[in-house]
């Protein structure tokens, strides 16, 4: 079978494939049932969309087949899915739907308190645990592959547009089209040998690209079953994997960390997994997963922009994410003057020891599949520079090539693999009476990631109360679940720049080892208390612990 130019071929290719194709709790689809359910869908979605509007839906669910159904659908029709993050709220989660242009949202019942009061002008709701919509779809079960198309579907075909944040504030959508999606399909069957009896467990959130790019087009290259997760669950996770006897999975690093956290058991190793796929597990949790459960963590990297992407060799050392397919398209530079960076240099434990001369943003110098960004031509000048692609992403590289990941650039901030905006957040806990200036920046995560870290200047006879300020974040109806900060810090006043601009590059060197009074969450979620000598140390001995202690700037403690 020949690799396929175009995600609605791989979906056709089902068509008459009687094998179990999709699995869902007690519920069991043939391929052949997902291509005939997808083409229904195609039908409905183009009788749907106005004349002269963009081919763009919204699709607003949990992991239930609903979602790989229409995915598949808006491949046969031509049409592009956006994938709508639940965990945004009011107004920024209409925006999204609006920015994207969607004229149809596909949801459920348990996400329609999420809409309720939002403005969707024009926009078509289609809620599918509901008789109207069973009912709604039934009228057109006779449809086949082809029959229901909005235009001449090619590799060129808008496929995906997946919300991702950077410096400029407000979540860009980048651009997948069919060509690219079906490529990394494939390039993931060939390396990882996807074989058609292969069950491909999907438990990451499917509005986000790893679930999408990682996980359910290769399975749908290589002719793989897909099982899926509503919602990840550390608990239910191997159970899942018997059950649905699931072979390969993809993760972001927080996941794995839950699942090392449940209990062990003495069948921790009674399963058929062979292999995970994912981002930012580390070292030593990708170390503690292979010898409890054993199974093999391949570490990757890549984006929903596809801008640049690192190969993983049999030679790659623990740590290393791997290396570029061609030596000098991709580099670690200086943000600032475009200049190499020095090669990394590790003590007798592996450690990086010239992090301040070795870290920079990798940049790719050669050909680059990135597609843009939906309407953002100011963003897409940002990300494409001099003739290079800027990933806003921190590595360091040693003598052999390979490459280390190390964080996030400027006010970029990546946690449990989500991408925020310190801008977003800054204009949240700005609305806090007590405070006069905010500045939010990332601090590296003790074991994968980021950490949102925030430093307030707070009015003039005002005393942080912290009780009061975890109050506050509870009632922001705005605020994401993966923003609220882990560490606070209370500053005298705002450090600035000689442009009198704040002064970020200060704030992050300091980080949450500040003179300054420094509030902290503990594992989130909960209430503020301060981090004092005995908490400090503790959080520092995680960073040993996962070796990135090189990752915090080398200063003295309590600066």
């Amino acid at each position: 079978m020949g690799s396929a130019g175009t995600v609605a071929e791989l979906v056709q290719r089902q068509w008459g494939d009687h094998r179990p194709g999709l699995r869902h709790e007690d519920r069991v689809l043939s391929h052949h049932q997902v291509a005939v359910g997808a083409a229904a869908r195609a039908a409905l979605l183009v009788d749907l969309l106005p004349a002269g509007s963009e081919p763009h839906l919204g699709v607003l669910l949990d992991n239930t087949p609903e979602f790989p159904l229409w995915l598949s659908a808006a491949a046969l029709a031509g049409a592009a899915v956006a994938g709508i993050n639940p965990t945004r709220r009011g107004a920024e989660l209409a925006r999204d739907i609006v920015y994207t242009e969607c004229r149809v949202l596909v949801t459920e019942r348990a996400h329609l308190p999420l809409l309720d009061g939002l403005d969707l002008p024009g926009v078509r709701l289609l809620v599918t645990d509901t008789d109207a919509y069973a009912e709604l779809l039934a009228g057109y079960a006779g449809a086949e592959p082809g029959d229901a198309v909005l235009g001449e579907v090619r590799s060129a075909t808008r496929m995906l547009l997946y919300f991702t944040s950077g410096s400029t504030g407000a979540p860009k959508a980048a651009i997948c089209t069919q060509g690219r999606l079906a490529a990394a399909g494939q390039s993931l069957v060939d390396h990882f040998g996807v074989r058609r009896d292969d069950v491909h467990y999907v438990c990451m959130p499917m509005f986000h690209g790893n679930a999408v790019i990682a996980d359910w087009a290769p399975a749908l290259a290589g002719g793989a079953a897909v099982a899926l997760r509503r919602r990840f669950s550390a608990s239910g996770f191997l159970d899942d994997v018997r059950a649905y006897g699931a072979t390969y999975f993809t993760y972001v690093g927080r996941a794995v960390q839950y699942l090392l956290a449940t209990p062990e058991r003495p069948d921790d190793r009674d399963h058929p997994l062979r292999l995970g796929f994912g981002t930012e597990a580390g070292a030593v949790d990708a170390a503690r997963f292979r010898e409890r459960f054993g199974v093999r963590l391949v570490e990757g990297y890549g984006s929903s922009e596809g801008g640049a992407a690192i190969q993983r060799t049999p030679d790659t050392p623990a740590g290393a994410i791997g290396r570029a397919t061609v030596r000098d398209d991709l580099a670690v530079v200086d943000p600032e003057t475009g200049e190499e960076r020095a090669a990394a240099v590790f003590d007798e434990g592996g450690r990086l020891v010239n992090g301040a001369d070795a870290i920079g943003e990798l940049v790719n110098r050669g050909r680059t599949p990135f597609e843009g960004y939906w309407r953002n031509a100011e963003a897409d000048a940002a990300r494409v520079r001099g003739g290079w692609y800027w990933t806003g992403d921190l590595f360091f590289r040693d003598l052999d090539g390979f490459l280390y990941f190390a964080g996030r650039t400027d006010d970029r901030l990546r946690v449990d693999s989500e991408n925020l905006a310190a801008a977003m957040i800054e204009n949240i806990l700005a609305r806090w009476g007590d405070a006069a200036a905010v500045a939010v920046y990332a601090v590296p995560d003790p074991v994968a990631g980021d950490q949102v870290m925030a430093a307030l200047a707070l009015r003039e006879g005002a005393v942080f109360d912290p009780d009061a300020f975890a109050a506050f974040l509870a009632g922001q109806p705005d605020l994401g679940t993966k923003m609220a900060p882990r560490f606070v810090r209370i500053v005298p006043a705002m450090p600035v720049t000689a442009t009198n601009k704040v002064h970020r590059v200060a704030l992050r060197r300091v980080g949450f080892r500040s003179a300054d009074p420094v509030w902290w969450n503990g594992v989130g979620g909960g209430a503020y208390g301060p981090l004092g000598g005995e908490e400090l140390a503790g959080l520092l001995a995680e960073y040993e612990a996962h070796g990135r202690t090189a990752l915090l700037s080398p200063i003295s403690p309590m600066v």
